[in-house]
Formats: C-alpha cells, sequence, structure tokens
C-alpha cells in the first residue's frame, strides 16, 4: 500500500533579487542631497563616495569570517562582494563602482576573477573600475573648477554610539571633502521603504514566521535550547536560502526568559527545557541584507498554565492595542506608555499589582516589567537608523526609565517599518530594588509576585508597515494562546475552519 506523501517542508521559494531596488535607492539619495544643497545655495557638484565592508580574519589566524557587507554600501549598490567602493556623481547622476584588483592565484582558490562588464551588468551602474583608479577616474569625471568636492560618510548611529567611517583611499589629498552633509540625508532615506524593499521584509518574514512554526510544533520537553535555535536556522537557510541572520538567535527558556539579550557567547542557548517552562525565541532571518525580527513566546510541552496565560495574554492585549493604534502622525513614545499602561492593567487584574494604573504609570512602575523599548526601525540593520533624525538634526533622547531605552521618538510616517515587541519579565535586578523603594513598593501584591519570581518573561515581536491610514502586519505566526495550542499540538497554520473550530470547543 502506498504510503501518504508528507506536506512540503515549506511552501515559499526564495525571490528573484531586483537589483533596480539599488538603482532607484540611489535615484532617491541624489534627488535628496540635490534638493539640500539648492536649499543652502550650493553647487550641485562633488561626488557621494561609500566605502564598502572589508573581509576580516579571525584574530591572527588565516581563518576568513563569514563576510556581510557595510549597510549603507548594500543600501545603495547591493554589491555582496568586499572591497568595493562606490559613487555617485551629483551633477550627472552616473553611478561608478570601484572593484578590487584581484591577483591572479584568486582564481585559484576562491574562483572566477569576474570582469568589471560583469559586475556593470549585474549592479547596474554606469560605470565600473577598478579601486586604484579612484583618484583619477574622479578627477577626471569631475566637471567643475577646483578641487573635487567628495561627500564622505561620517554620523552617529544613535543604537549602538558608534560612528560609521568615511571613505579612505591613496590620492584623497587632492580632493576636498564634506562629512556632516551625507550621513543624516541617507539615513533618513533608509527610513522609508520602497515596494521593492518592502517585498524583500516580507519574504524575510514570510520564511522566519514559517520558521517559528516549525519550531513550535517540534519543541519538545528535555531538549535543549540550542536545539531550537538550530531548527530555525536550518528552516530558513534550507528553504529560504537565508545564510545570514538579522541578529543572533534569543532561545531562551524557563528563568533565562528575563534575560533580554539572552543567546550571546556567555550565555550560549545551552538549557535543558523543562516541562512547565514558558520560551521565549527571538529569532529572525536576512534575506539580501534586508531582515526580519521576530518573536514567539509559548508554553514549551504545548499547553498554557492560568499562571502563563495571564502574563502571556497581558503582552498580547499590549501588542494588539498598539498595532491598532498604529497610523500615521502616531508618535511612537505614546505608543510605548499604551503599552506600559496596558500591562500593568492586566496585572492589577491578575492580582500581581494593586493600586491606582495613572499612578504607577507616573512612577514608571511599567519600566520594571518592560525596560526595553516598544520596538525599533527595521530593514538593512536590524536596528535600522534614523530613530531620532528631525530635520536632519538627531533629537535629544528620553532620560526616564523604560523611555530611555526607546530606539526612536518619532511620530510615525507611511512607509516605515517598526517592530512592535512589548514584552513582561520578572527580572530580580529591576524587581527587589522596586519592591524596596518607598514610590513603588505599596503597588506588589507580595505574596503574588513571589510566584513568578523564577517564571521569566513574555515578549511578543511582530514586523509592521505603516500604510496611509494604519499599519500592515508583515509577521504572520499563531499569536492567540488557543492557536498556539493547535499549532503545538498538530493543526495545519493558518488553521482551517474545523481545527479553528475544535480549538474553541465548537461542533
Amino acid at each position: 500500500m502506498a504510503s501518504t506523501p508528507s506536506p512540503p517542508a515549506s511552501s515559499l521559494t526564495p525571490p528573484e533579487i531586483p537589483f533596480e531596488l539599488h538603482v532607484a535607492n540611489r535615484e532617491k539619495l541624489l534627488k535628496s542631497i540635490r534638493q539640500h544643497l539648492s536649499d543652502s545655495s550650493r553647487p550641485l557638484q562633488g561626488f557621494v563616495l561609500l566605502q564598502g565592508g572589508e573581509e576580516k580574519n579571525r584574530y591572527c589566524t588565516d581563518h576568513t569570517e563569514l563576510f556581510r557587507q557595510e549597510s549603507y554600501f548594500a543600501y545603495l549598490f547591493g554589491v555582496r562582494e568586499p572591497g568595493f567602493y562606490g559613487a555617485i556623481d551629483i551633477a550627472t547622476g552616473n553611478s561608478i563602482l570601484f572593484a578590487p584588483r584581484l591577483p591572479a592565484e584568486y582564481a585559484v582558490w576562491l574562483g572566477e576573477i569576474k570582469s568589471l562588464s560583469c559586475f556593470k551588468e549585474r549592479y547596474m551602474v554606469s560605470m565600473i573600475y577598478y579601486t586604484d583608479e579612484i583618484g583619477q577616474v574622479l578627477c577626471d569625471q569631475y566637471g567643475g573648477s577646483g578641487k573635487p568636492l567628495l561627500f564622505l560618510l561620517h554620523g552617529l548611529n544613535t543604537d549602538s554610539d558608534n560612528f560609521s567611517k568615511p571613505a579612505e583611499f591613496q590620492g584623497m589629498e587632492k580632493f576636498e571633502t564634506d562629512l556632516t552633509t551625507l550621513h543624516p540625508i541617507l539615513t533618513e532615506c533608509r527610513v522609508l521603504k520602497s515596494d521593492l524593499e518592502l517585498a524583500l521584509i516580507q519574504f524575510a518574514n514570510d520564511i522566519s514566521s514559517e520558521a517559528h512554526i516549525e519550531v513550535m510544533r517540534k519543541t519538545r520537553v528535555k531538549m535543549k535550547e540550542y536545539q531550537l535555535e538550530s531548527m530555525f536556522l536550518h528552516h530558513t537557510y534550507m528553504y529560504g536560502g537565508c545564510r545570514h541572520c538579522s541578529y543572533t538567535c534569543i532561545c531562551a527558556t524557563g528563568g533565562n526568559g528575563a534575560v533580554l539579550h539572552y543567546g550571546h557567547a556567555a550565555a550560549p542557548n545551552e538549557r535543558i527545557l523543562e516541562d512547565g517552562d514558558m520560551a521565549l525565541l527571538d529569532m529572525g532571518a536576512e534575506y539580501h541584507f534586508y531582515g526580519s525580527d521576530i518573536t514567539c513566546s509559548f508554553p514549551v510541552n504545548g499547553k498554557f498554565t492560568s499562571d502563563q496565560a495571564l502574563i502571556y495574554n497581558a503582552v498580547l492585549e499590549a501588542h494588539n492595542a498598539v498595532i491598532s493604534s498604529m497610523k500615521p502622525g502616531v508618535n511612537w513614545i505614546d505608543m510605548h506608555k499604551l503599552a506600559e499602561k496596558t500591562i500593568l492593567e492586566s496585572l492589577k487584574k491578575g492580582c500581581i499589582l494593586v493600586g491606582d494604573v495613572d499612578d504607577m504609570m507616573a512612577k514608571r512602575l511599567g519600566a520594571v516589567f518592560m525596560p526595553h523599548g516598544l520596538g525599533h526601525f527595521m530593514g538593512i540593520d536590524t536596528h535600522d537608523p534614523g530613530g531620532f533624525l528631525k530635520n536632519l538634526q538627531i533629537m535629544e533622547r528620553p532620560k526616564e526609565p523604560g523611555l530611555k531605552s526607546l530606539r526612536t521618538i518619532r511620530d510615525l510616517k507611511e512607509g516605515m517599518v517598526i517592530t512592535v515587541e512589548p514584552g513582561c519579565y520578572f527580572i530580580d535586578a529591576l524587581l527587589s530594588p522596586a519592591l524596596e523603594s518607598l514610590n513603588t513598593s505599596k503597588f506588589f501584591n507580595r505574596e503574588t509576585i513571589e510566584r513568578f519570581k523564577s517564571f521569566g518573561g513574555v515578549r511578543i515581536e511582530s514586523d509592521l508597515h505603516v500604510t496611509a491610514n494604519g499599519c500592515e502586519k508583515m509577521t504572520k505566526c499563531p499569536r492567540e494562546t488557543w492557536e498556539i495550542e493547535a499549532v503545538m499540538s498538530g493543526a495545519p497554520w493558518p488553521l482551517d475552519k474545523t481545527s479553528t473550530n475544535a480549538a474553541n470547543g465548537k461542533c
């Protein structure tokens, strides 16, 4: 008797990469920088010049680490190889790539040495030369008088507090340089996504959502956390062609769920899953530089306890309240406070907290349970830049607990992609001082809070595209408790009508 064929492991196929996307990104920058120069009564001359990333070895060894392109360079040129430079002629609009001149032995060890014309065609640029020709080519292309002007990338990343590295090459003394104009203009270009960018972010979300569901289905008590990470990485690479992750996977179970950035080298996803644990899995794949950032929380045994459902639904209500309120013009600080207040109200209903919720908000009690920001811009970087830009100037960061961790304080605009990731955590380093503080100790039901000391935490994170009248959810994971339980017991996703009725106890 013939066996029934298994359903396909994935319904997705990696899309063709549209390099027109990077042509459009260059045109967007060109339009913006020309407008800025005109408004400043400056000539429309000079070159935007960016230096791409370089391959790096592991410390002093000959082990070459897997290369990933510098993000601003990836945005403008889409080049996946290391060692390139790229320029845009502000006067003519021409785009110029400069490729490294590779030695003959490259062909022996690393493969075909591609021709310049191959790069020109692939990356859809106007001209292509070698990197040792940068100075001469730019001087030859310059149509103005005096030294040619180079607009170099130098500015602060407000998430890392690091500065971008301006391009350097031999012969720079023949040029004038501008280190202030380009960075805020190019950063603002990255804030609003084109349809081609949205399509790549959507695919990264689709394959990551599918992988999260696969992990949910296969999670078992007594597994190791790293096995959940392994299943995710396998699915997104095997079926999505995603060689890179957007960030290091966070696979936290039990008390580890209270460690916000668990999964790093000192806490490497290695705990054994125990019956009664909650899992908090924050994992997202990257496809052609564009990423996803998704968190799912669920009970490792497939069934929510009443305490787990209480905390989970508190976070889910906050997640849904924010998404329902999002639209252009809404301020992100207000959305963060909405999430905090919704969680505090649920904790009060669950008898974990007592007292007036508005008073709790005034005392910043929400930051004890959700010390991180509500969300962040997302695109080529997981924490995409521009969160504190206004009129090309950096805004001042709030100083209050919780609010100081926000990665943006801007008003929403159509075309932004932003994460919504409320969480509720029981972090001893925050709870203990709050329980002893004269300002906040009165809000705690001490008997109940003791029950949650080793709970860990819950985070629910989705990626949202801000539209003209609201927002569109790009993440497609089960969110309701009954949906999660149904999927973990083997139901298909999306749930069909039969599964939905069964999960809700209907005939």
